[in-house]
């Protein structure tokens, strides 16, 4: 009888390792492609209120708590939400840019997971916080909070970077692109930690997707450790001006002075040129409810918006030229 028993056991052992091997060998016959963008059509359709996860895909309580996370600077824990997702739940400056920016960043083309800014609400459960700590009261409540949904399709590859110098796309329209976006949005930060890799087989060919994975330290002050900031509008504002200082042929005069400066400002008015044909086309509509969905004040909004659309316009005079 135990020798039956066994047999049955090694043979059920048996069945599950040759399935893992198949799909395994399944995924490894599907051709490799590296993806940083992919064509959004028109950007002025997209939904910047609800972002890439529409209205459906917003969290849902009551919210379990699961533990503390305590990677990077930011204080954040893991939840789960009623309908059993996962998010990792931010607070502090880089809650409000996180969320607008993934939204515009989004319809001009890239990857960008999903998010949610929540005003308020309640944590079952929370124990033991430390960073935290000053952001969820005992009995679970919290305010301002970024939710970002804990997905495993497409999947997260933990201790994977690159770097805007060594990457599949080094001179191509769609890296020049994106390093454009992170000079509109004043994000600071650009560091190899926050370039993320995401592995996706969900159609049927085997992607990695490159992404910058941390719009934080965006919509302040660019600068050195003394001056830079974060979901700061008077100074996001009172830097606008000089967002531009002026072209000379295929140079362009970049105000950002920071991390990797020289790495972000080597564009040219080529690259404007073709990251125009979808920034250009998100109107203010859009942006004042993506403002507004990230939990920008009235007065927030309006300041933003007029200086987003200020440099958009410093954009388009130098395809112009």
């Amino acid at each position: 009888m135990f020798r039956l028993q066994l047999s049955r056991l090694l043979y059920s052992a048996l069945c599950i390792l040759c399935l893992v091997l198949l799909s395994a060998a399944k995924t490894q016959d599907l051709p490799v492609e590296n993806v940083l963008w992919t064509d959004p059509g028109d950007p002025s359709t997209f939904d910047f209120t609800y972002g890439i996860g529409g209205p459906e895909q917003q969290p849902q309580p009551p919210f379990q708590f699961v533990d503390e996370d305590m990677s990077g600077t930011a204080p954040k824990i893991n939840v789960t939400d009623g309908r059993g997702l996962a998010w990792n739940v931010k607070w502090r400056h880089e809650a409000r840019p996180s969320v607008f920016c993934t939204r515009l960043v989004w319809a001009c083309g890239y990857f960008v997971e999903t998010e949610y800014f929540v005003p308020k609400g309640r944590i079952e459960n929370v124990h033991g916080l430390k960073r935290a700590s000053s952001f969820v009261s005992h009995d679970g409540s919290f305010l301002n909070a970024r939710f970002q949904l804990r997905s495993g399709s497409p999947k997260f590859l933990k201790g994977r970077h690159w770097s805007w110098s060594e990457n599949p796309f080094a001179g191509t329209r769609e890296l020049q692109g994106l390093k454009i976006l992170m000079l509109l949005l004043s994000n600071w930060d650009p560091k190899g930690a926050n370039l993320a890799v995401f592995e996706d087989d969900r159609n049927g060919a085997h992607r990695y997707i490159y992404t910058d994975d941390d719009w934080g330290a965006s919509l302040g002050k660019w600068g050195g450790i003394f001056t830079w900031s974060k979901w700061d509008c008077k100074g996001f504002a009172a830097q606008t001006a000089d967002f531009i200082k002026g072209v000379e042929g295929d140079r362009i005069h970049w105000g950002f002075s920071g991390k990797h400066e020289k790495t972000l400002t080597d564009v040219t008015p080529a690259d404007v040129k073709w990251i125009l044909q979808y920034l250009g086309k998100i109107t203010d509509t859009q942006i004042r409810q993506g403002l507004e969905a990230s939990g920008a004040t009235p007065e927030e909004t309006a300041c933003y918006a007029q200086a987003l659309r200020q440099r958009i316009e410093k954009l388009q005079e130098v395809r112009s030229q």
